[in-house]
Parts: structure tokens; C-alpha cells; sequence
């Protein structure tokens, strides 16, 4: 993809559009003409045009579609709001040119590196976690025929949920990959204590994101594990293997400074959440980290499987395997609309 910025100088043939509830379609000239929705009592003094329907209400079970549009395009953000405390209940949906699958299927709040049920701010150059809960994404996500984004309810109540999805018409070139998205869950993790962040997918593509949630079960540090990404035919041995979890995520030294962890949100990587975050080397705390391969894409032709170790310490200083762990990852890769996507489970 183009790098961030490199084209607003740019005047060409591209027209922006925005869906929301208050244009559902995006057509042009179509925006705030309800006179029915969340907002007509709140304007009852105003009348139309005045935020009549700046939301809608996602019933327990439902799916919304929140955009269905024509190609080609590119999706350049994203951002909604809702109930903060149900985020790993709702379930979004991406599909590309009338794909019967998703691109992307996962919770939620782990889109958003949202993983656990306290509200996590992110300050990233590709997600904004804001105040009190504005969930933003600025993933660019081309099209060519069609896309179709869909959440769906699955909590025990109903929520509201303002959103707005911007996108640009546009050609797509030849070479644009399509974004995909991969979440797993272990829990525990069990033996051998080795999390599969992304199962093998067909190349060619570019591996460009990790979200991971961990708590490690067991007390002391608990980051020696290593990621490892295996390109293009490995099999026991990987191209691409770091030198611990914390070291992936741009960290060093257990995340310890002073005595405790500090959290940090930078443009490309994080620790942005640590619960409770006055303790250290409890084994039921929970983490959140994220790392964005933007400026190093992980670019694979053939094939890519991704996995972290699980490690922490034994008290004789050998490493022992977390497999009480609960884990939660999220691997984001463009990936040729030539090739099948992988399973999502």
C-alpha cells in the first residue's frame, strides 16, 4: 500500500463517500434525510436535518449491515462506539467482491486491540482507541467489485451503535492485495505451550499486524517465548524468529522499569494495557499488545505460518512452559485475491 501520506497531493479522479446511519447507502447528497430514528425526539424542536438518526440499535442476535457498496474502492476509516463492557460479543464481518466467506471475522474488540472487558486507549498511526470508547481504524482495505461489512449482536442485550465508514471510489490497481484477518483463542493453552497466531495461508502477501491478549497463569515473568514466522515452505525451522515477546513488541527487559510495567502506545507498537496495573508478575493479570509491520511488512510468496512460545521462568532459571495460559491473538496480512483464504477457527 501507499505509504501514509505520500498521496493527499494528489488530484485525481477519486471521490470520497461516507456511510453511516445518517446515509446509509453513502449515495451522494443522501446524508441527514431521515425523519424517523434514534434522535427524532432529541430534534422534535429542530425538525429534519438535525441529527434525526445518528444511530441505530443492535438487537440481542441481529446482524447489521453497515456498508454495502459497489467497486472498485478503498476503505480508509472506520470508527464506531457502543457499549464498552460487551466488545468480545460483537462479531464483525468483512467481505470482499461478493466473497461467500469473510476476509474478517472476529470480535469485536479485538479489531481494535480491545481484547479484555476494561477499556484500553490506543494512540497507533492504524488504530485510535479514543475517549470514552471511539473504536477508529485506518487500515486501508481495497476492493474491486464489492464490499459488505456486518456486526452482529452476540451478547444477552441490546446496544446502541453509532458508526461511520469512509472509503474512497477509486480504480485498484493490478498488484493491491485484499486486507484479511485472523483471530485465535486459546484457553488454556495447553501443551506444547505454542500459540498458533496465524494458521498457514497462501502467499503472495504481506503479514502487516499482531494484536495479542495474554494472561499467563502461572506467577513471574512471562514474555521469554519467541514469535516466529515461517515463510515460504519452512517447516521445523522459520525464516523470520525473534528473541522474546516483549522484544516483538518493542519492549525490552520484561516491560519492568522502576519495579512495575509501564504501558506505552506508539505509532507502529505497544504494551497499552496492564490489569491491574499497580501489580507485577501476578499470574492472572492480563496484557495487551500491539505491533504494526507498516514501515517492515513481513512480505511472504508462497506460503506464512506464525506462532509465539509461551515461556516464563522456573525458580532454577529454565524456562517453563505457560500452558495455563489464556491467549487471544490477531494476525492482520494482505493477501492476493488470487489465493483461497484460510480457516478462521
Amino acid at each position: 500500500m501507499t505509504a501514509p501520506g505520500s498521496e493527499l497531493w494528489r488530484l485525481d479522479a477519486a471521490r470520497t463517500r461516507s456511510i453511516s446511519a445518517e446515509n446509509p447507502t453513502g449515495a451522494p447528497g443522501a446524508g441527514a434525510r431521515a425523519v424517523e430514528g434514534t434522535g427524532a425526539a432529541a430534534a422534535r424542536l429542530l425538525g429534519p436535518g438535525w441529527k434525526i438518526s445518528p444511530s441505530i440499535e443492535l438487537a440481542v442476535d441481529e446482524t447489521a449491515t453497515l456498508a454495502e457498496v459497489s467497486g472498485p474502492g478503498v476503505f480508509r476509516h472506520l470508527w464506531l462506539t457502543t457499549a464498552r463492557t460487551v466488545l468480545r460479543q460483537l462479531i464483525l464481518r468483512m467481505y470482499w467482491d461478493n466473497a461467500p466467506e469473510p476476509a474478517i471475522e472476529l470480535p469485536l474488540g479485538d479489531f481494535f486491540c480491545n481484547g479484555w472487558d476494561e477499556l484500553a486507549l490506543v494512540s497507533s498511526e492504524m488504530v485510535v482507541v479514543a475517549p470514552a470508547g471511539g473504536l477508529n481504524s485506518f487500515w486501508p482495505m481495497p476492493f474491486r467489485e464489492s464490499a459488505r461489512i456486518t456486526l452482529h449482536n452476540g451478547s444477552d442485550r441490546s446496544v446502541p451503535l453509532y458508526y461511520q465508514a469512509t472509503y474512497t471510489e477509486e480504480d485498484v490497481p493490478d498488484s493491491a492485495g485484499y486486507l484479511n484477518a485472523q483471530w485465535r483463542h486459546s484457553n488454556p493453552l495447553g501443551a506444547p505451550a505454542v500459540h498458533p497466531i496465524l494458521e498457514t495461508v497462501p502467499g503472495p502477501g504481506r503479514y502487516v499486524g499482531t494484536y495479542l491478549a495474554i494472561q499467563p497463569g502461572a506467577p513471574g515473568w512471562w514474555g521469554e517465548g519467541e514469535l516466529k514466522f515461517y515463510l515460504d515452505g519452512d517447516t521445523t525451522h522459520p525464516t523470520l524468529c525473534g528473541t522474546g515477546t516483549e522484544d516483538y513488541f518493542g519492549g525490552a527487559w520484561n516491560f519492568d522499569l522502576d519495579g512495575g510495567y509501564r504501558t506505552y502506545s506508539t505509532p507502529y507498537l505497544g504494551l497499552h494495557q496492564v490489569l491491574p496495573p499497580n501489580e507485577i508478575y501476578q499470574p492472572d493479570q492480563r496484557f495487551g499488545m500491539y505491533r504494526w509491520h507498516v514501515r517492515d511488512p513481513i512480505c511472504f510468496h508462497r506460503d506464512l505460518r506464525v506462532t509465539l512460545q509461551a515461556l516464563g521462568w522456573r525458580d532454577d532459571k529454565t524456562y517453563l512452559p505457560l500452558t495455563n495460559a489464556r491467549i487471544a491473538s490477531t494476525a492482520l496480512w494482505y493477501q492476493s485475491p488470487r489465493t483461497t483464504r484460510a480457516s478462521k477457527q
